[in-house]
This record gives structure tokens, C-alpha cells and sequence, in this order.
């Protein structure tokens, strides 16, 4: 898709950011550092990447100083990485399907679908629900009986949401995404095989959630599975059964969520985390990659390794056990020079 080449000055008003240098440059994208061209933007957010800004053939640039020394024009931004956020989605927008539905979905009679709705071919949506204005559903997406979903609704190919949850405004299921898949749950019988435990419970998806490709947030057995306000699921996460997903969490690609685990707000975990069940992380705790919870987390802290424990620590014993081999030899060698009963 071409672009619409938009004035410097003009990108900068519509930003909020101060222009420092010529605004009759015409932008027609943006892109990284080392490959922006001379009619695209370009940012720097992290200062540790300050020493590659000179190389930089961008015809502009975001950063949250200027840099006296820099020939291209500059973007001053409280936030820079936002701010090039806000800036490429002038640029790109995804194709949206016409309103209709396709020939080839199957609609029951029974659903209610709100107006300026696109459903795909080959989309399925069962009977008695309900669906709100603007939706997308593209092909292959199914929606079970007795689902409720808002309005702005955007679900991608193989997408599914079960019976009976429910997902709120401006939801965004990235391809093959299942809400309100059945939860793990079995009981064992006297004889070692397994009674399956009917997940009676459901899936909620509040407001502005976004959730990535592969991803399972599954039903509760009984009760509610909710992922609350403004959180963003990455691909290829586990969320359990009897789960809560608090607002504005953050969770990365491969992370696991045991059956009732609570996130409150403002959590981010990195990837690969693995969270036990029946435990909380408070607001505003930050996980690191690869570790493991077996324990609550206390607000604000930031912990790492497996079992997870304080990051700063955690960095400290991970520094000495590459050592612990050289320690382990000087204790061996003091040993034969002063032998102990």
C-alpha cells in the first residue's frame, strides 16, 4: 500500500512535538534507525542507542533531547516510542472488509448482529448471539451459541469464542486465539484413569483487550475467567482456568498462568514466566524472563530466576554461581594445605 506522503510541519502538529530544523520535508513513512530512509522517520527511545543517530539516513527524527550536532530536522517528544507508534499508524492502517456478510458464513437466525458488521466466508456464529456494531469477523472465525460481544469487535482467521462468554468493546483476537476453551481439570479415579470435570464457568474479556496469535484463555469450571480492562496477551500464552488478568497487564509470549492465579493491575510479565496457581501478583510487579512463582509477589517488586526472588539479588547470585566452580577448586586446594578432622 502506498503511502500518503504528509508534510514534516504537519506530522509534528498532528504529534504535539516541538520541530526543530525544516518542515517542508514530505514523510511517506517511518522505520528503524539503520533503515530509514531520506523521506521517513525515524525515533530514539533508548539513549544507549544515542551513538547511532549520526549514522542514520532518516529525513527526521523523534527523540526526547535535542541533539545540537544532528544536520536532520527533529521531532522533540515527551514520549518518543509512542509518539512513532502514533506516527506509523498515519501511515498504515489495515485493510478493513466491506460490511456484509459473506455468502459462505453460516449466521443462525437466532443472532442479533449489529450494523456495519463484516462477516468473513466460512465464519460461523451460532444461535442466540449477540454482536455489536463495526464488528470484523474474518473467515474461518467462529463465535459459539450464546456468546456476547460488543461492539468494534476485530477477530482474525481461526479465531473462537466459546459458549456463552462474553467480551466487551473494542476486543482485538489475533488468528487462532481461543477464549473459553475448556479448563484443565480432572479427577482421578480409584483405578488411576481420569474423570473429566465439566468446565461449567465462563470466559469475560473486559474493554480494550488485545490478545496474540495462539493464545488460550481458558473457561472456568466454575465461576468466571476474566481478563480485566486495557490488557495486552501476547502469542503463545496459557491463561488458566478461574484466572484474573488485571487492567493494563502486560504479558509476554510463552507465559503460563496455573489455574486461579491473580494479576492485579499494572503487572508485567516477561517471557516464559510460569506462574503457580491459587497465588497473587500485585500492582505494578514486573517479572522477568524465565522465572518461575511459587509464591505471592508483593506490589511494585520486580523478581527474577526460578524460584523468583528479588531481581537485584537474583543478579548478585547469578554473578557468583558462574563462579561457584573456580571457588569450589580454591576450597579444594586449601583443603590439602590445612586438612580438617
Amino acid at each position: 500500500m502506498q503511502a500518503v506522503p504528509i508534510l514534516l510541519s504537519e506530522l509534528a502538529a498532528r504529534l504535539g512535538c516541538r520541530l526543530i530544523g525544516d518542515g517542508a520535508a514530505a514523510i511517506t513513512g517511518v522505520a528503524g534507525m539503520e533503515q530509514a530512509g531520506s523521506s521517513q522517520l525515524t525515533f530514539l527511545a533508548n539513549p544507549k542507542y544515542a551513538h547511532k543517530v549520526k549514522d542514520t539516513r532518516a529525513g527526521a527524527i523523534l527523540l526526547a533531547e535535542a541533539i545540537p550536532t544532528l544536520a536532520i530536522p527533529q521531532l522533540i517528544s515527551a514520549n518518543p516510542y509512542l509518539d512513532f507508534a502514533r506516527a506509523l499508524a498515519f501511515f498504515y492502517q489495515p485493510p478493513r472488509p466491506k460490511p456484509g456478510i459473506h455468502p459462505a458464513a453460516s449466521v443462525a437466525d437466532s443472532a442479533s448482529i449489529g450494523e456495519n458488521a463484516s462477516i468473513g466466508a466460512f465464519a460461523v456464529v451460532g444461535e442466540n448471539v449477540v454482536i455489536g456494531k463495526n464488528a470484523v469477523l474474518h473467515p474461518h472465525v467462529v463465535i459459539y451459541d450464546g456468546a456476547h460481544i460488543g461492539d468494534d469487535f476485530l477477530a482474525h482467521s481461526h479465531a473462537v469464542v466459546r459458549e456463552f462468554c462474553r467480551v466487551g468493546h473494542r476486543v482485538t483476537l489475533q488468528n487462532s486465539v481461543v477464549v473459553g476453551g475448556d479448563g484443565f481439570g480432572f479427577a482421578k479415579r480409584a483405578d488411576g484413569t481420569h474423570e473429566k470435570i465439566v468446565q461449567s464457568g465462563v470466559t469475560i474479556i473486559e474493554d480494550d483487550v488485545e490478545i496474540q496469535s495462539l493464545t488460550s484463555v481458558d473457561r472456568a469450571t466454575v465461576g468466571e475467567t476474566r481478563v480485566r480492562r486495557g490488557a495486552k496477551i501476547d502469542s503463545l500464552v496459557q491463561v488458566g482456568h478461574a484466572c484474573v488478568v488485571g487492567e493494563d497487564n502486560i504479558i509476554c509470549a510463552q507465559t503460563g498462568l496455573a489455574g486461579s492465579s491473580i494479576l492485579k493491575k499494572g503487572v508485567l510479565l516477561a517471557g516464559q514466566v510460569g506462574v503457580s496457581g491459587h497465588l497473587t501478583i500485585h500492582d505494578g510487579a514486573v517479572v522477568y524472563a524465565q522465572s518461575g512463582i511459587g509464591h505471592d509477589v508483593p506490589a511494585g517488586a520486580a523478581v527474577s530466576g526460578s524460584p523468583a526472588f528479588d531481581a537485584k539479588e537474583w543478579l548478585r547470585a547469578i554473578t557468583a554461581f558462574q563462579k561457584l566452580p573456580d571457588m569450589l577448586r580454591r576450597v579444594r586446594q586449601l583443603e590439602k594445605h590445612f586438612p580438617h578432622d
